[in-house]
């Protein structure tokens, strides 16, 4: 074995979550060659299943913005830097309000889907030394926005409010819950309430899906 080989720092323990079993694969493929110095240690299709994995947490998580589980993005990041992971977060939409609340959020990385392998591969390396990676434009565009305060939602309005702007009706919303239709109408009236005092209003079903989209917790498809 050559000095250099001795002296070769440990591959970074990476965890890919996606909900396109191809997608994962086809990076887990990729990454985990030699020549990127990246073992892909957890490939996930859900939140869930990466968090009962025996290899969480991963040093660096890569994870896709639109999962469509229910739970905000921002408890995600929050939860996987509370656990011991940077995070990147990869979408196929890079709208500059988007970018933003994850980079709030505590991502150290955002990659949209359409760049390349090396990109993800830079973000990867950066967010495992502690440091940012967010390539232009942007970066420039993020810079150029404010983002609302966080409404301080509980996880059970979060949820009807998701579920419920996914076009779902309140009942069906209540069944999904596993409560009243009652109970789905009053989480979902204290959230709009509660983005009202942050200045952000959903009075409507439209309003609350293109914010939804905007937030990363529905799928614009």
């Amino acid at each position: 074995m050559t000095s250099e080989r001795r002296k070769r720092p440990p591959a970074v323990r990476v965890a890919i979550v996606d909900d396109f079993k191809l997608v994962i694969e086809g990076l887990g493929t990729h990454l985990s060659s030699n020549r990127f110095g990246v073992s892909v240690v957890i490939q996930a299709t859900s939140w869930a299943a990466l968090v009962a994995d025996p290899q969480f947490p991963a040093e660096v998580t890569v994870l896709d913005l639109s999962l469509n589980d229910g739970i905000h993005i921002t408890t995600k990041i929050q939860a996987l830097r509370a656990a011991g992971s940077e995070v990147v977060v990869m979408s196929r939409h890079a709208d500059a309000a988007s970018v933003s609340r994850v980079m709030q959020a505590g991502a150290l990385g955002f990659v949209p889907k359409t760049d390349g392998i090396a990109e993800l591969v830079a973000a990867i390396k950066d967010a495992a030394a502690g440091r940012r990676h967010l390539r232009e434009p942007l970066a420039t565009a993020v810079e150029k926005i404010s983002t609302p305060s966080n409404p301080g939602l509980g996880q059970r309005e979060h949820y009807a409010i998701a579920l419920y702007a996914t076009g779902r009706s309140i009942k069906e919303v209540a069944a999904e819950m596993q409560t009243t239709d009652e109970t789905v109408k009053s989480y979902i009236k204290r959230a709009r309430r509660k983005y009202r005092e942050t200045g952000v209003e959903l009075g409507t079903r439209a309003l609350l899906r293109s914010h939804g989209i905007r937030e990363g917790w529905l799928d614009p498809d």
